[in-house]
């Protein structure tokens, strides 16, 4: 997914909101990544269906810039 930075970002923030504790998800979102977790496989769909549902209302999906 590095070929999209604007989906990343979306997956990056549904699975920090979604999984925000090692009692959640034991790896932070960079080594789920590498690894292709379940925890990131479900944040990417759900970026997926986000961009999917804001596109259908005409929206343009933006995030806030992440640190």
């Amino acid at each position: 997914m590095q070929h999209d930075l604007q989906l990343r970002a979306a997956a990056r923030v549904i699975y920090d909101a979604c999984y925000p504790t090692e009692d959640w998800a034991p790896v932070g979102f960079d080594e789920a990544e590498r690894y292709a977790t379940v925890h990131y496989r479900q944040a990417v769909g759900a970026a997926q269906q986000a961009r999917a549902v804001l596109a259908s209302c005409g929206e343009q999906l933006t995030l806030p810039a992440l640190v």
